[in-house]
């Protein structure tokens, strides 16, 4: 049996959805098991067990012809309800071509049933879980699941795969142990948050008697290199390869984002986390996106960049690593 899964967005998406390409792994043991990801996301999987192979989407490479290539497989999955991964789904040809996509988008809905054998349809709205506060929308890795179960998945994972090896551990001993890290990134300088604030935060933390460790990618070099200069920070670390990313996070005693992608690395390595999401969409992103199986604090960010705002942010995310650290023990 040949087997072709789909999902080429963000490294976060990915993440959530290893515990459903593990699940397609042990239902189909003796299947020949392909991922089509991106260059971009496709770190989180290069290691992966489940994965046989992976193709990467070119990006200049149009999905349908991309797709065509798997024209033969039995069973193929769209992991991400995006066009992209339709596309390239739909163009195996597969007996059986399965996908999702969310409830009130009623012309996807028609468009796909064209496409695939089987749409899975998610309440993942954005307008609508805004509109209504009661209704309880899954979590990623719950939707993504109920994707492969649809498409024949029967003996279901529900952790995270991300292997973090000696070798990436070893590259992070000389940091100081059970430290704080605090991911840096672009929406710590903006909406409900700004560069003093931030700073701040680092002197704020620093009363939990923890070391602080700063992560930064490419969205936050100036701020890393800020953060540095300030001298607020034990280490601050920029440019790390992606599993030695996850071997810092795995040997703290929480982390702080205000990033999904950290956010799901993080509970990846099996880290308390406390994330600060944006006010836009927070009903939606702390049920979707939230800290996976890890002991955390769902945050918001304030509305506006007065200094009250601000400081009553900073107390609640202090707050939140102080009670995350005392709950690991």
């Amino acid at each position: 049996m040949r087997i072709l899964l789909s999902r080429t967005d963000r490294v976060g998406d990915l993440i959530l959805s290893t515990p459903a390409i593990a699940s397609v792994r042990r239902s189909f043991p003796d299947a020949h098991v392909t991922l089509a990801c991106s260059r971009y996301n496709s770190v989180v999987v290069e290691r992966s067990p489940d994965v046989d192979a992976l193709a990467i989407l070119p990006d200049d490479a149009k999905p349908s012809v991309f797709g065509a290539q798997f024209r033969g497989v039995d069973l193929a999955i769209a992991l991400a309800p995006r066009d992209v991964d339709h596309r390239i789904i739909a163009a195996t040809r597969a007996p059986m071509r399965v996908g999702y996509t969310y409830e009130t988008r009623y012309i996807a809905r028609l468009i796909l049933r064209t496409m695939l054998t089987d749409v899975v349809l998610s309440a993942a709205d954005p307008t609508v879980a805004e509109r209504r506060p009661d209704r309880v929308v899954a979590h990623e890795v719950d939707q993504v699941l109920a994707v492969a179960v649809a498409a024949g998945a029967r003996t279901l994972a529900h952790e995270l795969v991300l292997p973090v090896t000696d070798a990436d551990r070893a590259a992070v001993a000389h940091l100081p142990p059970d430290p704080i890290v605090i991911q840096l990134g672009r929406r710590w300088t903006e909406h409900g948050s700004t560069r003093a604030s931030c700073l701040q935060l680092f002197r704020d933390l620093r009363g939990l008697g923890r070391p602080l460790i700063a992560t930064y990618g490419e969205d936050a070099c100036e701020l890393g290199e800020e953060v540095e200069r300030a001298g607020v920070a034990d280490a601050v670390l920029g440019g790390l390869p992606f599993h030695v990313w996850a071997a810092v996070f795995e040997r703290a005693s929480c982390v702080v984002t205000i990033d999904t992608g950290a956010t799901h690395v993080a509970s990846a390595v099996r880290v308390p986390t406390a994330v600060l999401f944006e006010g836009k969409w927070f009903r939606l992103a702390s049920q979707e996106w939230s800290p996976y199986r890890v002991p955390n604090a769902i945050l918001r960010k304030p509305p506006d960049e007065s200094e009250n705002s601000l400081r009553a942010s900073r107390a609640e995310i202090v707050a939140a690593a102080a009670s995350l650290i005392r709950r690991s023990g």
